[in-house]
């Protein structure tokens, strides 16, 4: 079965000001759905990693043919990516996080203030393309970054990082270079007042 791109949660012009309508249409109609389409590519006509979950293709990536490998991982990790973003963000959303998040954060970074330092730091000192993450391991937090479309699913072996995702943000150009241009530390501040904290509790 064909892995799908999944709808919007939101109008494309719901994450106005802060993000724009016309690169919410671009990242999610053209981006995203170029992952899509490749990754569906690269795997057809192999039965077994057709009847994968996208999870559990991109967290075996030993699994799969040292021939695709590398397609899979790039498209088949921008995919996971972009499908987990567009879950975290919403309208009339930002603020703070409140109940064992909030403790969470509080205790591992001192302040919900530091921790957004450091995730902003995350973000501006990945060089290239790539994310920024707030993992959780059993509960403890840390905040990693991974080049390209990598993420954590993959595990250290692949991608340098490992953990459960909670919070994730693209910092690829074509997230934020409409708007922003090369202002990604512009970006990532307009990020937190898009996030949607409710999800990202349930996240972690």
């Amino acid at each position: 079965m064909a892995y799908e791109l999944p709808p919007l949660p939101y109008d494309k012009a719901a994450l106005e000001p802060h993000f724009d309508a016309l690169t919410m249409e671009i990242h999610h109609d053209r981006h995203h759905k170029a992952y899509v389409d490749n990754l569906n590519k690269s795997i057809a006509g192999n039965a077994a990693l057709e009847a994968k979950s996208l999870e559990a293709l991109i967290g075996d990536l030993g699994s799969v043919p040292e021939g695709i490998r590398g397609p899979v991982r790039n498209n088949g990790g921008g995919h996971w990516n972009h499908s987990f973003f567009w879950k975290i963000l919403a309208p009339n959303a930002g603020g703070a996080p409140t109940g064992k998040l909030a403790d969470a954060i509080n205790s591992t970074f001192g302040s919900f203030s530091e921790f957004q330092a450091k995730f902003e730091a995350a973000g501006i000192g990945r060089f290239g393309s790539g994310w920024a993450w707030l993992v959780s391991h059993g509960g403890k937090l840390e905040i990693v970054s991974t080049p390209n479309q990598d993420n954590p699913l993959m595990g250290k072996a692949v991608s340098g990082v490992e953990g459960k995702v909670v919070l994730g943000v693209d910092v690829w150009e074509h997230a934020y270079y409409l708007k922003y241009q090369n202002k990604r530390a512009d970006y990532l501040k307009a990020f937190w007042h898009v996030v949607n904290w409710a999800v990202v509790a349930r996240n972690f």
